[in-house]
């Protein structure tokens, strides 16, 4: 594997991977670069630009906060999103930026942090700008980052690389397609859990990559019960209503029976994972912000529904999973500005569907069948943000998408693992419907239902 399991999934905050958690690490590394390069003590102002799907619905999906939280060097896996909140409204009040949290500077957020909606960079659509002056208005230092999906960035001199290229020299059995994957297995008589886990070992001990996996869980469990807990509106003009927690009381009733109880439950999960997300709350990407309900929300049901489901099982799930995430980062893209949401919802179906395969003990051949089943039946799925925020369709998706991933699941394990399409011809499929699709479909809200459903 080229990419680790905890590249793909990654403890941040809400509402986006790309547009929160990615500016704030861009903002945090181009600081703490100053800082170390002796540059920082020379600098008296501090501009950021946005350009491209970040400036488009940046608002809605607090990029501007998280720049602000980045240039005072905090990074989304360490923040408090409370604390976050009041150090965002000291700098506004002040007017003043603390920047790296060792040099305090004045800061004019209308003047400094600049949206501009009419301009792209070349090299990707979710670029951003920094540029830090002297005294003298001399430009000591520019830099262009993109975030490129799941929390990744890259800077200007690395957008070039190839994705996780950097490790594959060190890993015992390393994998770039689907197909090499399976060979290794072959190869080496391994499910694809235990080669996973193999090469995890070249960056952690067993204990610690053991504990890793279920703090991800921990985090994801969290997030379902604050989900839960919490009413009232999300944040936004949409004013939209959480429903998770009515969802939950229902459910919790001993009385309560239905034909579709798992469907129901499976939906609740979901919801409140991504309502907590668009209210900025504490997540796991899974593999991205928008589709971070997904994952735990098949996860919750293999533990409640499934019979003889354990914590094993549950390690078996991510590491999978966190396989055919790598393999879908390397080989297209996880970035709705990219992709569209095929490349969010669909990807995190096609996750937690080979996911829940490993967990339940299906052959190797069946989690590829299940993965590549997730993603097929999300082909050419858009990224319309109503407002530009999070909610609207994004968080019914994650349910849909969850209970899709289950029925790609049931699917597979009702075959041998013979399928006419491959994992790798769906993951290519998918990355040339994105580089097809009308730039209008890709998380910029300008299409879609971002145009035809009025904001009220």
């Amino acid at each position: 594997m080229s990419l680790s399991v905890f590249d793909i999934f990654k403890i941040g905050i809400g509402p986006s991977s790309s547009h929160t958690m990615g500016p704030m690490q861009a903002a945090a590394r181009f600081v703490n670069e100053l800082r170390n390069d002796g540059v920082l003590e020379e600098v008296v102002q501090v501009s950021a630009e946005l350009f491209g799907s970040l400036a488009l619905t940046g608002k809605g999906h607090c990029t501007d906060t998280a720049v602000l939280l980045g240039l005072e060097g905090m990074l989304p896996a360490e923040l408090d999103p409370d604390d976050g909140d009041k150090r965002v409204a000291a700098i506004r009040k002040n007017a003043r930026i603390n920047l790296a949290g060792s040099r305090e500077i004045a800061f004019d957020e209308p003047m400094d942090l600049l949206f501009l909606v009419d301009q792209y960079l070349p090299e990707h659509a979710n670029g951003m700008r920094f540029t830090v002056y002297d005294a003298h208005q001399s430009v000591l230092r520019q830099t262009s980052y993109f975030s490129t999906g799941g929390g990744f960035v890259v800077s200007e001199n690395e957008i070039n690389t190839v994705i996780g290229a950097q490790h594959e020299e060190k890993l015992p059995y390393p994998f770039r397609s689907g197909r090499s994957l399976l060979q290794q297995c072959r190869d080496h008589d391994m499910s694809i859990a235990e080669l996973a886990f193999a090469n995890e070992l070249t960056f952690a001990d067993a204990d610690q990559i053991n504990t890793s996996l279920m703090n991800l869980w921990s985090v994801m469990r969290s997030c379902v019960e604050r989900g839960f807990r919490k009413e009232g509106l999300l944040p936004g003009v949409l004013k939209v209503k959480r429903r998770a927690p009515r969802m939950f009381n229902k459910l919790d009733n001993a009385e309560y029976t239905s034909p579709t109880l798992f469907m129901d439950w499976v939906t609740a999960w979901a919801l409140a994972v991504n309502e907590e997300n668009a209210a900025g709350g504490k997540i796991v990407t899974a593999p991205t912000n928008g589709a971070a309900g997904i994952i735990p929300a098949v996860m919750h049901y293999y533990m409640k529904f499934e019979p003889g489901a354990e914590e094993a099982g549950l390690k078996k799930f991510l590491l999978v999973a966190g396989c055919i995430g790598a393999l879908y980062k390397m080989n297209a893209s996880i970035s709705g500005a990219e992709m569209g949401c095929q490349g969010e919802v669909g990807v995190a179906c096609s996750m937690a569907a080979g996911g829940l395969v490993a967990a339940l003990n299906g052959s190797n051949e069946q989690i590829e069948n299940a993965a590549e089943i997730g993603m097929e039946h999300n082909l050419g799925l858009t990224c319309d943000p109503v407002a530009g925020l999070v909610q609207v369709p994004c968080i019914e998706r994650n349910a849909m998408g969850a209970v899709k991933a289950i029925n790609a699941t049931r699917l597979a394990l009702g075959g041998d693992g013979s399928h006419k399409v491959s994992l790798d011809q769906v993951i290519e499929t998918m990355r040339q419907t994105g580089v097809d699709m009308s730039s209008v479909y890709k998380e910029t809200a300008r299409g879609g239902l971002a145009v035809n459903v009025t904001e009220c």
